[in-house]
């Protein structure tokens, strides 16, 4: 057995501390015992860890006491002897089957090891021996159980072997799926980890831990996903309803997140239906309605949000009520009302979102003309992380485009994308920055450059494919790459606009108008607007092309696409 201790045997000997754990809490010890402990605490101290670790053990196995095996155990850790604390703990699970102590010990020792496939009998055991009420607790934390081991492979199968007894029963079958699928897409199999969360939904339709997967997986890009979520809420209320809520407000946020802007308020007007005074509710409320351009709407609703804060946990209340500040200031901002806008970002207090507040104060002055004294703001802000000089060029670069300055965005994205040269996401801005400045050659080759290391990066294709059709070149391509980025994300209204743009551009009108009447159906956008008024406008469809724009201009009447085409057309809507 090797031992590795830092203690060398040219050290004086210590006496052992008479409070050490194993002495305390054993008062009743016999003469014989007493000096065995003695002696073994005598030897770990003379640098003998491994005569120490026999003699507890051996005191251990003979009066079956768990504070000897867990102090065997805690030698021969402290000592880097795996094997031999692996067997302590063992020892250990035998003569105490009824505890689960033990099992802990050894399922953290094998996976300390790197011995995964080992780990199935203690999983079982651990879940068996788990409390009803809590068992589906203890099955969903499996994946963060295993996620240090190397060989992800064995692990899932020791998981899947453990959780079979639980995969039939109806009130654990959700989460045992849902830790499969978890370590699943921890693997980066998304199509196998969407099959868990179906399978666990049927086993159990009322699974929050499948239904939580489910909304991961949606979140991740797996469109499937959002019917199985879909049939989740639709169900009667059982169970947990803060729990349910707790899915509902995820999947609500990944809607936002995905610009599904008419599906995002009919799930909030099921929530609220349900808790009228839910806070994180009315605060998505106040986002989706900022967004859509209400802002006096918006406002209603965010200040419900604060003044219903204080019910949640703290540190979920400070989160939401800094994007309850920064969304507030930034309504004001669109209204021109400065002093407003700089009155809700006095009310941000805490360090951590100092930097926002700033960023968003720096947007404040470049509204009113005074670039060069926003970016100097930027500037200056403290970097206490790698992610706030990303953050801090980001804004930079973003309120100069904002503010037409496209020479100068793009000097910023450049300099950004020197700093962070593997992100794709940097790179993508500074194409978008490119074509901005009038550099189109620039642009494609960095998007060619994107779609060449990271193939399954969407976002590139379409934005190509865009440009090529909004130039009307090369139409054949751009339909090609368009395609690769829906057949990638198949229901982004984005991407369907591009293809109703290329078809337009091409001459199939009709089909184009089929394509563009979806992508605004799916989210209603000023730059869709624009597109579907003109199909409609030369299909002589013109009092509808007219209604189409007035709608886009009240989503947002500075959209630089919806206003050109307007005055390209010589139309007053």
């Amino acid at each position: 057995m090797a031992w590795n201790s830092g203690v060398t045997h040219a050290q004086t000997v210590r006496s052992p501390d008479a409070n050490s754990p194993v002495m305390s809490r054993s008062p009743d010890l016999d003469g014989v015992l007493f000096y065995q402990l003695l002696l073994a605490e005598l030897q770990l101290l003379n640098s003998d860890p491994g005569a120490a670790y026999s003699l507890m053990l051996d005191a251990a196995n003979r009066t079956q006491r768990a504070e000897l095996y867990r102090r065997a155990v805690d030698i021969a850790l402290q000592n880097r002897a795996g094997n031999a604390a692996l067997s302590a703990a063992q020892d250990w699970a035998r003569a105490f089957p009824a505890s689960d102590e033990p099992l802990r010990y050894e399922l953290q020792i094998l996976l300390a090891l790197n011995r995964p496939s080992d780990v199935t009998r203690a999983l079982t055991r651990l879940i068996e021996m788990a409390p009803p009420e809590r068992r589906n607790e203890v099955i969903s934390a499996i994946p963060q159980a295993l996620s240090r081991t190397s060989d992800r492979a064995a692990a899932l199968q020791a998981a899947r072997d453990a959780l079979r007894t639980a995969l039939r029963d109806r009130q654990t079958a959700g989460a045992a799926w849902a830790a499969i699928g978890r370590m699943e897409m921890n693997q980066q199999n998304l199509p196998a980890a969407l099959q868990s969360a179906r399978s666990g939904l049927q086993a159990q339709p009322d699974s929050v831990f499948a239904a939580a997967l489910a909304v991961e997986l949606f979140e991740l890009g797996e469109a499937e996903a959002q019917s199985l979520v879909d049939s989740f809420l639709a169900q009667r209320i059982t169970g947990d309803p803060n729990q349910r809520h707790t899915i509902h407000v995820a999947y609500i946020r990944t809607l936002l997140d995905n610009r599904q802007w008419r599906a995002a308020q009919g799930e909030l007007d099921r929530l609220l239906a349900q808790q009228a005074d839910h806070p994180e509710a009315w605060l998505l409320q106040g986002i989706l309605q900022a967004q859509q351009r209400q802002p006096a709407e918006a406002t209603r609703s965010l200040e419900r949000f604060l003044a219903l804060a204080a019910s949640l946990p703290p540190d979920q209340a400070q989160i939401g009520r800094t994007q309850a500040y920064l969304q507030l200031a930034q309504i004001a901002e669109q209204q021109r009302d400065f002093e407003a806008a700089s009155a809700w970002l006095d009310r941000i207090d805490n360090s951590e979102d100092l930097l926002f507040a700033q960023l968003r104060r720096a947007s404040l002055l470049a509204r009113q003309g005074q670039i060069a004294e926003a970016r100097a703001l930027i500037q200056r802000q403290p970097e206490r992380h790698e992610s706030d000089a990303r953050r801090k060029l980001l804004a930079e670069a973003q309120m100069l485009r904002e503010a037409r300055a496209y020479a100068e965005a793009l000097d910023v994205f450049t300099a950004l994308a020197e700093r962070f040269p593997h992100d794709p996401d940097i790179i993508y801005e500074q194409a978008l920055a490119a074509l901005k400045a009038g550099d189109f050659p620039l642009m494609e080759s960095l998007l060619r450059g994107i779609m060449e290391r990271h193939p399954d990066y969407y976002h590139a294709f379409n934005a190509l494919g865009y440009s090529l059709a909004d130039r009307n070149e090369r139409l054949e391509e751009a339909r090609e790459l368009i395609l690769k980025a829906l057949a990638a994300s198949p229901h982004d209204a984005h991407i369907l606009d591009s293809l109703g743009w290329v078809e337009f551009r091409m001459g199939n009108k009709e089909e184009a108008l089929r394509i563009l009447r979806d992508a605004y159906q799916r989210m209603p956008d000023a730059e869709i607007a624009a597109h579907l008024g003109e199909v409609l406008w030369t299909l002589n469809q013109r009092e509808d092309a007219l209604v189409i724009w007035r709608e886009g201009l009240l989503l947002d009447p500075e959209n630089t696409t919806l206003v050109e085409t307007l005055q390209r057309l010589k139309v007053q809507p």
